[in-house]
Protein backbone atom coordinates (compact mmCIF):
# COMPACT_ATOMS: atom_id res chain seq x y z
CA UNK A 1 0.00 0.00 0.00
CA UNK A 2 1.30 3.33 -1.00
CA UNK A 3 1.19 6.84 1.03
CA UNK A 4 -1.58 7.41 -1.30
CA UNK A 5 -3.86 4.81 -0.67
CA UNK A 6 -2.89 4.95 2.94
CA UNK A 7 -4.12 8.32 3.11
CA UNK A 8 -7.22 7.97 1.23
CA UNK A 9 -8.23 5.35 4.25
CA UNK A 10 -7.64 7.44 6.94
CA UNK A 11 -9.10 10.35 5.41
CA UNK A 12 -12.04 8.02 4.58
CA UNK A 13 -12.31 6.30 8.01
CA UNK A 14 -12.21 10.09 9.83
CA UNK A 15 -14.88 11.01 7.44
CA UNK A 16 -17.07 8.02 8.37
CA UNK A 17 -16.51 8.81 12.36
CA UNK A 18 -17.74 12.34 11.73
CA UNK A 19 -20.68 11.54 9.80
CA UNK A 20 -21.82 9.25 12.29
CA UNK A 21 -21.22 11.48 15.16
CA UNK A 22 -23.50 14.12 13.47
CA UNK A 23 -26.37 12.35 13.88
CA UNK A 24 -25.41 10.81 17.22
CA UNK A 25 -24.04 13.96 18.74
CA UNK A 26 -26.49 14.93 21.54
CA UNK A 27 -25.06 18.41 21.81
CA UNK A 28 -26.66 20.25 18.36
CA UNK A 29 -23.34 22.37 18.10
CA UNK A 30 -21.09 19.77 18.76
CA UNK A 31 -22.79 17.80 15.19
CA UNK A 32 -22.20 21.18 13.49
CA UNK A 33 -18.52 21.01 14.22
CA UNK A 34 -18.68 17.06 13.33
CA UNK A 35 -20.12 18.04 9.73
CA UNK A 36 -17.66 20.47 9.33
CA UNK A 37 -15.17 17.72 9.99
CA UNK A 38 -16.59 15.45 7.59
CA UNK A 39 -16.67 18.41 4.67
CA UNK A 40 -13.04 18.62 5.58
CA UNK A 41 -12.10 15.13 4.99
CA UNK A 42 -14.05 14.96 1.69
CA UNK A 43 -12.48 17.70 0.58
CA UNK A 44 -9.01 16.03 1.48
CA UNK A 45 -10.32 13.33 -0.75
CA UNK A 46 -11.43 15.27 -4.01
CA UNK A 47 -7.74 16.10 -3.62
CA UNK A 48 -6.77 13.07 -3.64
CA UNK A 49 -8.71 12.56 -6.39
CA UNK A 50 -7.09 14.92 -8.33
CA UNK A 51 -10.29 16.86 -8.11
CA UNK A 52 -8.55 20.69 -7.13
CA UNK A 53 -12.02 22.58 -8.02
CA UNK A 54 -14.37 20.47 -6.06
CA UNK A 55 -12.04 20.36 -3.32
CA UNK A 56 -11.66 23.76 -2.94
CA UNK A 57 -15.30 24.97 -3.98
CA UNK A 58 -16.26 22.26 -0.79
CA UNK A 59 -14.07 24.39 1.52
CA UNK A 60 -14.95 28.42 -0.30
CA UNK A 61 -18.92 27.30 -0.07
CA UNK A 62 -19.67 24.75 2.42
CA UNK A 63 -16.88 25.39 5.36
CA UNK A 64 -16.19 29.09 5.00
CA UNK A 65 -20.11 30.23 4.67
CA UNK A 66 -22.92 27.75 4.79
CA UNK A 67 -21.52 25.57 8.44
CA UNK A 68 -20.42 28.67 9.66
CA UNK A 69 -23.96 30.36 9.24
CA UNK A 70 -24.96 26.70 10.84
CA UNK A 71 -22.64 27.35 13.49
CA UNK A 72 -23.82 30.69 14.42
CA UNK A 73 -27.84 29.91 13.98
CA UNK A 74 -27.25 26.69 16.26
CA UNK A 75 -25.49 28.65 19.40
CA UNK A 76 -27.61 31.42 19.31
CA UNK A 77 -31.03 29.96 18.93
CA UNK A 78 -32.06 28.36 22.65
CA UNK A 79 -32.88 24.89 20.99
CA UNK A 80 -34.46 21.98 23.87
CA UNK A 81 -32.92 18.90 23.17
CA UNK A 82 -35.23 17.25 24.70
CA UNK A 83 -37.91 18.24 22.41
CA UNK A 84 -36.15 17.51 19.58
CA UNK A 85 -35.81 13.73 20.94
CA UNK A 86 -39.19 13.32 21.70
CA UNK A 87 -40.36 11.49 18.44
CA UNK A 88 -37.39 9.89 17.92
CA UNK A 89 -37.96 6.62 18.04
CA UNK A 90 -41.12 6.57 16.42
CA UNK A 91 -39.37 7.94 13.35
CA UNK A 92 -36.62 5.30 13.27
CA UNK A 93 -38.44 3.10 10.95
CA UNK A 94 -38.97 5.70 8.07
CA UNK A 95 -35.15 6.60 8.62
CA UNK A 96 -33.94 3.46 8.28
CA UNK A 97 -36.03 2.53 5.48
CA UNK A 98 -34.96 5.98 3.97
CA UNK A 99 -31.19 5.07 4.76
CA UNK A 100 -31.64 1.94 3.23
CA UNK A 101 -32.84 3.26 -0.03
CA UNK A 102 -29.33 5.92 -0.21
CA UNK A 103 -27.01 2.64 0.94
CA UNK A 104 -28.61 0.72 -2.05
CA UNK A 105 -29.00 3.62 -4.70
CA UNK A 106 -25.07 3.88 -3.92
CA UNK A 107 -24.03 0.65 -3.91
CA UNK A 108 -25.49 0.51 -7.35
CA UNK A 109 -23.81 3.13 -8.65
CA UNK A 110 -20.55 2.33 -7.12
CA UNK A 111 -20.87 -1.09 -8.43
CA UNK A 112 -21.65 -0.74 -11.96
CA UNK A 113 -18.49 1.42 -12.66
CA UNK A 114 -18.23 4.89 -14.95
CA UNK A 115 -15.35 5.71 -17.06
CA UNK A 116 -13.25 8.79 -16.03
CA UNK A 117 -13.61 10.49 -19.51
CA UNK A 118 -16.60 9.78 -21.84
CA UNK A 119 -14.93 9.41 -25.01
CA UNK A 120 -17.74 10.97 -26.85
CA UNK A 121 -17.50 13.93 -24.72
CA UNK A 122 -13.47 13.92 -24.54
CA UNK A 123 -14.42 14.16 -28.86
CA UNK A 124 -16.25 17.29 -28.14
CA UNK A 125 -13.36 19.13 -25.89
CA UNK A 126 -11.07 21.84 -27.16
CA UNK A 127 -7.95 20.50 -28.00
CA UNK A 128 -5.39 20.25 -25.32
CA UNK A 129 -7.90 19.92 -22.42
CA UNK A 130 -7.67 16.73 -21.89
CA UNK A 131 -4.36 16.29 -21.00
CA UNK A 132 -4.93 20.00 -18.76
CA UNK A 133 -4.95 20.06 -14.88
CA UNK A 134 -8.86 19.42 -13.72
CA UNK A 135 -9.33 23.21 -12.68
CA UNK A 136 -7.66 24.36 -15.46
CA UNK A 137 -9.81 22.28 -18.20
CA UNK A 138 -12.65 23.33 -15.94
CA UNK A 139 -11.28 27.44 -16.91
CA UNK A 140 -10.82 26.40 -20.45
CA UNK A 141 -14.40 24.70 -20.50
CA UNK A 142 -16.20 28.05 -18.67
CA UNK A 143 -14.37 30.85 -21.06
CA UNK A 144 -14.65 29.14 -24.25
CA UNK A 145 -17.18 26.98 -24.96
CA UNK A 146 -19.56 28.06 -22.49
CA UNK A 147 -18.41 32.19 -22.19
CA UNK A 148 -22.00 33.15 -23.15
CA UNK A 149 -24.14 31.34 -20.04
CA UNK A 150 -21.21 32.37 -17.77
CA UNK A 151 -22.02 36.01 -18.50
CA UNK A 152 -25.35 35.82 -18.48
CA UNK A 153 -25.71 34.18 -15.55
CA UNK A 154 -22.88 36.98 -14.02
CA UNK A 155 -25.13 39.66 -14.99
CA UNK A 156 -28.05 38.25 -13.52
CA UNK A 157 -26.17 37.67 -10.11
CA UNK A 158 -25.56 41.48 -10.39
CA UNK A 159 -28.74 42.55 -10.95
CA UNK A 160 -29.49 40.71 -8.10
CA UNK A 161 -27.19 41.93 -5.67
CA UNK A 162 -27.83 45.99 -7.17
CA UNK A 163 -31.55 45.71 -6.29
CA UNK A 164 -31.33 43.62 -2.67
CA UNK A 165 -28.63 46.59 -1.45
CA UNK A 166 -31.33 49.11 -3.23
CA UNK A 167 -33.84 47.87 -1.28
CA UNK A 168 -32.16 47.69 1.86
CA UNK A 169 -31.50 50.79 1.33
CA UNK A 170 -34.74 52.39 0.62
CA UNK A 171 -36.13 55.01 2.84
CA UNK A 172 -38.67 53.69 5.22
CA UNK A 173 -40.71 55.38 8.11
CA UNK A 174 -39.92 52.91 10.41
CA UNK A 175 -36.31 52.83 9.53
CA UNK A 176 -33.65 55.22 11.22
CA UNK A 177 -31.09 54.74 8.74
CA UNK A 178 -29.08 57.91 7.67
CA UNK A 179 -27.96 59.49 4.83
CA UNK A 180 -24.04 58.94 4.24
CA UNK A 181 -23.90 62.40 2.71
CA UNK A 182 -25.40 64.31 5.58
CA UNK A 183 -22.61 62.67 7.85
CA UNK A 184 -19.90 63.81 5.20
CA UNK A 185 -21.31 67.41 5.51
CA UNK A 186 -21.84 67.85 8.84
CA UNK A 187 -19.38 70.22 10.98
CA UNK A 188 -18.45 70.25 14.81
CA UNK A 189 -20.21 73.48 15.37
CA UNK A 190 -23.62 71.50 14.01
CA UNK A 191 -22.93 68.96 17.13
CA UNK A 192 -21.13 70.36 19.44
CA UNK A 193 -22.18 73.80 21.27
CA UNK A 194 -19.72 75.08 24.23
CA UNK A 195 -21.98 76.42 27.26
CA UNK A 196 -20.39 78.97 29.88
CA UNK A 197 -20.81 77.31 33.68
CA UNK A 198 -20.09 78.98 36.50
CA UNK A 199 -17.45 77.81 38.65
CA UNK A 200 -18.73 75.88 41.68
CA UNK A 201 -18.08 77.45 45.36
CA UNK A 202 -15.18 75.81 47.20
CA UNK A 203 -16.62 73.30 50.18
CA UNK A 204 -16.78 74.67 53.56
CA UNK A 205 -14.06 73.61 56.17
CA UNK A 206 -15.57 71.12 58.76
CA UNK A 207 -15.71 73.44 61.73
CA UNK A 208 -17.79 75.93 59.71
CA UNK A 209 -19.87 73.26 58.88
CA UNK A 210 -20.68 71.78 62.11
CA UNK A 211 -21.05 75.47 63.47
CA UNK A 212 -24.07 75.52 61.05
CA UNK A 213 -25.41 72.41 62.12
CA UNK A 214 -25.49 73.84 65.44
CA UNK A 215 -27.19 77.47 64.57
CA UNK A 216 -29.46 75.16 62.40
CA UNK A 217 -30.63 72.89 64.89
Amino acid sequence: MDVKTGFFFLFSAVLLIAALRVVTARNPVHAVLFLMLAFSQASAIWLLLQAEFLAVALVLVYLGAVMVLFLFVVMMLDIRIDQLRQGFWKHLPLALLLGGIVVVEMAAVLLTGFDMVDPQVAAQLPAGVAEESNAKALGILLYTRYVWPIQIAAAILLVAMIAAIALTLRARKDSKAIDPSIQVRVRAADRLQLVKVEPTRPAEPMADAAATEEKKA
